[in-house]
């Protein structure tokens, strides 16, 4: 089976990884080729483009970009038609992907159409389900609520687990804290510039404490260094959030998968996000959910702090940091809705169950193409 893939960010990147994984498991002559990063050309992914040069966050940057992303749809397009794969494979990444299914359908019908991380229209363009409805063949989500969701419109969707989960294995609830504060500003270039400088400006008020950023080499490391020079002891690892975090006595995190996995790992957190202006305001009028974080959204309780926008200045985060490192009751309320939310998000195994459920309605609709074929 040849199977195509496409993911637009690293977190897609992580989880189209071991999906690949799983797939080859049980389909060891499988060919994989696609857009993605890094982690997915390490398993046998054939890489045709790199995520970091088709990540755009906003309204206005995607405005901005418009020339080039139409142009990356195409190349795309053109690539899909050319190697005839035997399964789409879509990874979050809506905008993008969802151009992409819609083309395959009208063009390549016989296509398998397979959506894996949900658009996340329960927050906002719920109109977008109807579309999904005709040009997904399957979609199957990680998040509790969702199959609830897509069910209100008459979509059956399969929910198969979180992957952090299985991607954490044996690195979740390891914390033993030292004097550590975790910056993690997320991993776009615009996330960067908009978080990482707010973030360092209470490194100050902590001097018995390390403040380590965790990088990516997918983004002009000048980025990182206009802040370093400003404070020359704040330290920095690259991609490696994981070693940052293990050690970790509380975190700065960019809203995005990057909450949930330091849920996971048992660090209290401050969620942050800062946006264009109008990005921002346009959004605001827009999502319909109650919180940004994907940890308050599972436990359905404002279990975290998210400093928005406006919010995130120096001093919201200190009085945020008093509590995450010197608090203790606070600290054990945190904790203990990381438990509620580990259970919320289901056993280990979303990406085995996901490989099963792709192979089998491969199959299966093989071998109703052939029983229903020609003679």
């Amino acid at each position: 089976m040849k199977y195509y893939l496409i993911a637009g960010e690293a977190s897609g990147d992580m989880h189209g990884a071991n999906l690949i994984k799983a797939i080859h498991q049980l389909d060891p002559n499988a060919e994989f080729r696609g857009w993605g990063g890094d982690r997915m050309e390490a398993v046998g992914l054939h890489l045709e483009k790199h995520y970091r040069d088709t990540a755009y966050m906003g309204f206005i940057e995607v405005v901005k970009n418009l020339r080039t992303i139409l142009k990356n749809i195409e190349a795309c397009q053109n690539d899909i038609e050319d190697n005839q794969p035997d399964a789409l494979i879509l990874i979050d990444y809506p905008g993008f992907n969802m151009r992409i299914a819609k083309w395959v359908k009208e063009k390549m019908p016989d296509l398998r159409v397979y959506y894996y991380i949900s658009p996340q229209v329960w927050a906002w363009k719920s109109n977008r389900v109807h579309t999904l409805k005709k040009v997904v063949d399957k979609m199957f989500v990680i998040l509790p609520f969702e199959k609830d969701f897509y069910r209100k419109y008459n979509f059956e969707v399969d929910y198969v687990g979180h992957p952090l989960i299985d991607d954490l294995d044996g690195e979740s609830e390891i914390n033993s804290p030292e004097k550590i504060i975790a910056l993690l500003p997320g991993s776009r270039a615009q996330e960067i510039e908009r978080h990482l400088e707010i973030m360092a400006s209470v490194f100050s008020e902590y001097p018995e404490h390390r403040f380590i950023v965790a990088g990516v080499s997918t983004v002009n490391k000048s980025l990182y260094d206009q802040v370093l020079k400003q404070y020359p002891r704040l330290e920095l690892v690259m991609d490696n959030p994981r070693s940052v975090l293990k050690k970790a006595a509380a975190a700065l995190v960019a809203s995005g998968t990057a909450t949930l996995e330091t849920a996971l790992m048992g660090i209290p957190q401050v969620v942050c996000y800062k946006g264009s202006f109008i990005s921002y305001h346009i959004a605001k009028r827009l999502i319909k959910i109650k919180y940004i974080s994907l940890v308050n959204l599972v436990v359905d309780r404002p279990l975290i702090k998210e400093l928005i926008q406006n919010d995130l200045n120096s001093d919201n985060l200190k009085r945020e940091l008093d509590k995450l490192l010197f608090d203790k009751n606070y600290r054990e309320e945190i904790f203990d809705g990381y438990k509620s939310m580990r259970k919320l998000l289901g056993g280990p195994g979303a990406s085995k169950r996901l490989a099963h459920l792709i192979l089998r309605d491969l199959e299966a609709t093989s071998s109703f193409q052939e029983s229903s074929g020609p003679g």
